[in-house]
């Protein structure tokens, strides 16, 4: 191994000659890198949109009896989220089927309940009220935005 001299400054090997010589990061990978962080703001966005949307349930729930198709979208959507945070972090491409999946059948959960409770239609013909009806306006709003 050779010294470094004092007086030089730099060592022999780095005066920029070796660049032939160093490492580049395949195209792929850079794919990859950024793919995964894409599905990491998606994940993130759907979790925070379910985690909303439970909480509308759940005070919907107290006022009146359970609805048994948003219970099961909520869990349909929890366990789709836990395996695509999985196959995420794995590269699991089987995982993140499972998870895209999981995800559109619990946006058409919430669909079908939506449409089972005529909202919407309430709203239309007397739009006065939506101060009574903030949290079934809180919820149609994420459910579209859901499923964008």
């Amino acid at each position: 191994m050779q010294q470094r001299k004092l007086a030089s400054g730099r060592p022999s090997g780095t005066d920029d000659t070796d660049f032939s010589y160093r490492m580049v990061v395949d195209s792929r990978y850079e794919k990859v890198a950024s793919g995964k962080s894409r599905h990491y703001s998606h994940i993130l966005l759907q979790a925070v949109i379910q985690l909303i949307g439970t909480v509308c349930t759940v005070l919907s729930i107290s006022k009146e009896d359970p609805d048994r198709i948003a219970i099961l979208a909520i869990a349909v959507g929890f366990v789709s989220l836990i395996l695509g945070e999985l196959g995420r972090r794995r590269n699991q491409v089987g995982l993140l089927k499972i998870y895209m999946f999981g995800s559109s059948t619990a946006i058409l959960l919430w669909l079908a309940c939506l449409s089972k409770s005529n909202f919407m239609l309430e709203f239309i013909r007397d739009p006065s009220k939506w101060e009574t009806k903030k949290l079934g306006l809180l919820e149609t709003a994420l459910i579209l935005f859901g499923e964008f």
